[in-house]
């Protein structure tokens, strides 16, 4: 069977998958359509052991709804239980997701949204197709096929997405710039340690916990990944955190340095497009 025949299989196998998903979707069969989707509301909030693992989150006590039901049910985050809770205050809302009749199989998600439809694996299926029809386009007719196959269509998504992201990277930018700073206090250093299978090799992930109150009294504990220098030495030290008035979820401790990033990520992202798009277009000129 020739390079046409195995396209030809390619496109049909996930041709099918791709229908049998979208159809799936329409019908509300995938998961993500059986999935109910409430928002919980973090009751009790408790400091995390220093030392212990940064895979378990910061421990909360947290209430819920069953919106089929109206039972109220209260729970905690021990366990695997979806998204590690990374930033918590007493009234806080997160999202609780559930398989359809089992509220005691909630997992937490800081998605407050209805969630997706199901359709990333189709999705996915359409874009094999498209790459299959590119190689053997590149295959049969030469390389600027696959320039102009591949190349354009990143050209193409990031065209689209880059107003986007202009203004979503203006909006943290106007966000730093209201933030208020208050004192605050690093309260436990979690740590985990895991061993390279390969090369024996161990490597350390510290993660510091800070604890401050915002100007209208809500106490927010929260992971600090970033912006603490000798963060295995800063147990117990005093910092200056710097959030935002609208969502105390929203800090740093180097507001500077998180717009030298922000504007970074503009750059970056133009550069990127015009890289792409030139060898779109290398292609373009090459048929």
């Amino acid at each position: 069977m020739g390079w046409h025949g195995y396209l030809a299989l390619w496109c049909g196998v996930f041709g099918a998958v791709a229908l049998i998903g979208y159809g799936r979707s329409l019908a509300g069969m995938t998961r993500a359509r059986r999935t109910v989707r409430a928002v919980g509301r973090i009751e009790r909030v408790q400091e995390p052991r220093h030392g212990s693992s940064p895979n378990e989150g910061i421990p909360v006590v947290v209430s819920f709804r069953d919106p089929s039901t109206g039972q109220e049910f209260t729970v905690t985050n021990d366990g695997e239980r979806g998204e590690r809770i990374t930033t918590a205050w007493t009234g806080r809302e997160i999202g609780v997701h559930y398989p359809r009749g089992r509220p005691h199989a909630f997992r937490f998600t800081s998605n407050l949204g209805e969630g997706g439809r199901g359709l990333g694996w189709p999705n996915f299926a359409v874009f094999l197709i498209y790459a299959g029809l590119v190689v053997v386009a590149a295959v049969d007719r030469g390389w600027p096929w696959a320039l102009l196959g591949f190349c354009g269509l990143w050209a193409i998504s990031g065209l689209w997405h880059l107003p986007g992201n202009v203004r979503e990277v203006n909006g943290q930018l106007d966000t730093l710039a209201s933030m208020t700073a208050v004192p605050g206090h690093v309260i436990a250093v979690l740590k985990s340690v895991s061993v390279d299978a390969d090369d024996g090799h161990t490597y350390t992930n510290l993660m510091p916990v800070v604890a401050f109150t915002t100007r209208d009294g809500t106490a927010v504990t929260a992971y600090c990944a970033s912006g603490l220098p000798d963060p295995a030495g800063s147990y117990g030290r005093d910092v200056t955190i710097h959030y935002s008035p609208d969502d105390p979820g929203v800090f740093t401790l180097d507001p500077a340095a998180e717009r030298r990033s922000r504007k970074q990520d503009i750059v970056f992202n133009v550069l990127g497009l015009l890289v792409v798009g030139a060898a779109a277009v290398v292609g373009v000129v090459a048929l």
